[in-house]
């Protein structure tokens, strides 16, 4: 292996720039050349001056926003008393990873390429967007893109004489190894450090709290599910405000555990440590040592995900059978794409069953791999939808169950979701991994300041608790837009919002979707209420909240702001958008949306 270093740099909030940057790793080694791949925060940042050539690998999360595992290197580097030649050894290129959807699109790998020009950085190449609603997902852009970056890299350092590069088919040596012990060993229940918890839950010390409720709140006729699920946290040290998210570790389901082991002709009882190949590589700090193949594969290996592409370059060089080998080739090259996306991102095809439609390269993977192959199960977050002000010690959540049908044969499920409602406190205790983390939206803390709140279906959650608490403070001016399809079915905490009208403390508008001809949507009646909009924003410094689905919602309603500006306070559309800029600049207009 060449003693030239790359460096690739990742900023990841759901795993996929972790993906692409591991990616870019195996390629550098295939051609020969040494890679470090690090988180930007597990990173010491001062050290970048002496780095030559760095890939900045960067996702883009919320409004514009970094993804978690970078904020304090987003911080350090755009500091302004950083000089203009800081960088002015460096070589660099950036990826980003975005969705067209959002009006801040890669935001981040935009502003991230423009600092590191201005501190002296040499751009190899234009920032690469990756668009995840492109039908081939991002990588109709990055296949290009990379073609072009490792032609620069390889003009920098080319593979050493007398050596070639390694082809895909050919499986590059695995992460970790794992030994297995003679006898086995009994692993405890773990979700962290055995060692007294420093400071409040995190995801390496997560708090077990005891679940005390699990209530469908949608009605029986009603096309989706929909739970209420309370925690009991008294004495985790979590304290939340409204606007925060609770983070919660799922599980695989006992007979996925089951199926991936027969699959893979795997023990769940063979207990193993696991060993780094290269020194600069960790163990995954959740992975308790010893551990049993059960609890890799019910709580740590993503089995229900949908594979990405490098599953398939990686299984294709573990392939004994010529014929499964030569499609799995073909779904990791970059021709194959379009053929990837229909059997697999179209119909949501997951890990388990892509390896049990190729039997005989799943049976022959080595247990070394497994780390490679599959990436770890993510935590999901969820609003916190009550007040402590409210409920002191409990922690609630509204969880819509996502199932759906594909052309496949078993419905999709999601895995949090469904797990979360497959669990039965009344059937006995039941303790669920979770921690807090501050959330996207923040609420004014001042008495007299109204707040406008639009919240269609699972939305409404983090407003609950944010009238909770103001509600408890004796704060007033609460406005709240509520939709959903029928008032009957799933018109959440009805009873709740009306008592509260009843005491003066809210104002409830309402917008039932299904229930005329007409579809009426929470953007019809902000427009209905145009004029009490604009008297609330402009002469009494409302802030303004927005959460809900990604899809067209957030684009309606803003619609919907701007039509207001302009018909109740004369505004022309280009003072109307500057008006809103002006009220997101100020934290006025808060949105938090999902996909």
């Amino acid at each position: 292996m060449s003693s030239s270093r790359l460096l690739v740099l990742f900023g990841s909030q759901t795993g996929t720039a972790e993906d692409m940057a591991e990616r870019l790793g195996r390629e550098a080694r295939r051609r020969r050349l040494g890679c470090r791949v690090v988180a930007l925060d597990s990173y010491p940042v001062v050290n970048l001056i002496n780095e030559s050539l760095v890939i900045f690998v960067c996702a883009t999360t919320g409004q514009g926003d970094p993804p978690d595992n970078m904020k304090n290197f987003w911080r350090f580097i755009f500091r302004k008393n950083l000089p203009p030649t800081s960088l002015c050894q460096m070589d660099f290129a950036v990826l980003g990873l975005g969705d067209s959807s959002y009006t801040k699109f890669n935001f981040v790998a935009k502003k991230l390429h423009r600092r590191l020009l201005q501190l002296g950085g040499c751009a190899l190449l234009p920032a690469c967007l990756g668009d995840d609603q492109h039908e081939l997902g991002p990588d109709a852009a990055i296949d290009p893109w990379l073609h072009n970056l490792w032609g620069k890299v390889l003009g920098l350092y080319p593979v050493p004489p007398g050596l070639s590069m390694i082809p895909p088919g050919v499986p590059l040596p695995s992460k970790f190894t794992l030994q297995f012990l003679q006898e086995a060993s009994r692993t405890e229940e773990w979700y962290g450090p055995t060692t007294d918890p420093q400071g409040p839950p995190s995801e390496l010390q997560p708090f077990l709290a005891p679940m005390v409720s699990n209530q469908r709140v949608t009605g029986p006729s009603h096309f989706q599910d929909v739970r209420l699920i309370e925690f009991d946290i008294a004495g985790s040290g979590i304290s939340f405000a409204a606007g925060d998210t609770v983070l919660i570790q799922p599980e695989n389901s006992a007979s996925h555990v089951q199926q991936f082991c027969q699959v893979l002709g795997l023990d769940p009882g063979w207990c193993f440590t696991l060993q780094p190949r290269e020194p600069d590589v960790s163990c995954p700090a959740r992975l308790p040592q010893p551990c049993s193949m059960h609890h890799l594969a019910s709580r740590y290996l993503d089995i229900t995900s949908v594979p990405r592409r490098s599953f398939f370059e990686l299984l294709a060089g573990l392939s004994p059978d010529e014929l499964e080998q030569e499609k799995l080739l073909e779904f990791g090259s970059a021709q194959g794409q379009e053929g990837l996306h229909d059997y697999c991102s179209r119909p949501r095809r997951t890990i388990l069953e892509v390896l049990c439609d190729f039997p005989h390269t799943a049976g022959a993977v080595p247990p070394d791999y497994l780390l490679d192959l599959i990436p770890p199960i993510r935590p999901r977050a969820f609003s916190i939808t009550s007040s402590l002000l409210a409920l002191p010690g409990r922690l609630q959540i509204l969880v819509a169950v996502v199932q759906y049908r594909t052309r496949l044969k078993e419905p999709r499920r999601g895995l949090c979701s469904c797990w979360l409602a497959s669990l039965d406190p009344g059937q006995g205790p039941i303790r669920v991994p979770l921690w807090v983390r501050s959330g996207g939206l923040t609420f004014p803390k001042t008495s007299d300041t109204p707040v406008v709140m639009v919240g269609p279906g699972t939305g409404v959650a983090p407003f609950r608790a944010a009238i909770q608490e103001r509600v408890a403070r004796g704060q007033t001016g609460n406005f709240l837009f509520f939709g959903c399809r029928h008032r009957d079915q799933d018109f959440y905490w009805e009873a709740e919002w009306r008592e509260l009208e009843r005491r003066g403390c809210l104002t409830l508008v309402t917008a039932f979707s299904r229930e005329q001809e007409q579809k009426v949507y929470v953007q019809h009646r902000l427009q209905e209420l145009g004029s009490l909009v604009w008297e609330l924003l402009d002469r009494r410094g409302a802030h303004f909240y927005l959460a809900g689905n990604a899809k067209s919602m957030p684009a309606d309603v803003t619609e919907a702001l701007m039509s207001i500006f302009q018909e109740h306070g004369g505004l022309s559309g280009r003072d109307a958008a500057s008006y809103l800029a002006r009220l997101q600049r100020t934290l006025r207009f808060q949105v938090e949306t999902w996909a």
